[in-house]
């Protein structure tokens, strides 16, 4: 959940810098109130989204504070709104967040959401929409999944086991809010970064530039490890929870 939460906020930080969105602005709209649902959630919260601004969904329909049948997870995001559904909360958001299952959003869902919506559709094998789909609604919409045949797969290989490398690095005691948010900072500016020769050779015919289909570095980029050992070392020092 952690991993997943890191990634995502990775991909959601450079998503927001191609829409020219800022997290404190944006309506958040997720499926999924797992585990991995909710931690990212709550690191979208630590990001600067308000929570005011994120209406979760699950298999029960809209979490909201009339139900008696939420755990705190949950309950920490429920609404005090007559509202019910995913239809009835979709208007107008800036972000949609799934991790349920496959067609949970529809293109009807699409068409209600602000202009070039971000959708970060990470059920696997089967997203909650596929991207075609989005593209024929909102040809400017800024898509992740999970899976690896579509740009941007957020996968937790992205930040383990490098954040671990970090931490050892510099005995951390503990991996802190500081330590994971330095991951995704570094994660962010590494898809800014220019292309290194040997993630361009491992990704051959692939655009890896920064953009709507470039918001993370590929799995395969060898700057990775470096990148953010490096970036939660220094979080860690900076924090108090470094050893040496």
């Amino acid at each position: 959940q952690h991993g997943t939460a890191i990634v995502v906020g990775a991909a959601a930080t450079n998503a927001l810098r191609v829409a020219e969105k800022r997290f404190e602005d944006i309506k958040v709209v997720s499926t999924g109130g797992g585990a991995a649902g909710i931690a990212c959630l709550n690191m979208l919260l630590k990001l600067g989204v308000q929570r005011r601004n994120v209406w979760l969904c699950d298999v029960d329909g809209l979490v909201h504070t009339g139900r008696d049948d939420l755990n705190p997870q949950k309950a920490a995001f429920a609404q005090d709104t007559d509202l019910r559904t995913l239809d009835d909360v979709i208007g107008g958001a800036d972000l949609f967040l799934g991790l349920s299952g496959p067609g949970v959003l529809t293109q009807e869902h699409v068409g209600q959401m602000s202009e070039r919506p971000i959708i970060f559709a990470l059920a696997n094998p089967t997203p909650e929409i596929m991207p075609d789909l989005v593209r024929e609604v909102a040809p400017d919409a800024i898509i992740a999944t999970g899976r690896s045949d579509y740009p941007n797969q957020v996968n937790n290989v992205l930040c383990f086991p490098f954040i671990f490398r970090g931490a050892l690095d510099v005995g951390a005691t503990e991996i802190n809010d500081e330590m994971q948010i330095g991951c995704i900072e570094g994660i962010a500016e590494l898809a800014r970064a220019t292309t290194s020769a040997e993630a361009a050779a491992a990704y051959k015919g692939e655009q890896l530039t920064f953009g709507p289909d470039y918001l993370i570095p590929k799995p395969f980029d060898p700057r990775l490890m470096g990148v953010v050992a490096s970036a939660v070392a220094k979080a860690a020092m900076d924090s108090g929870v470094a050893a040496r």
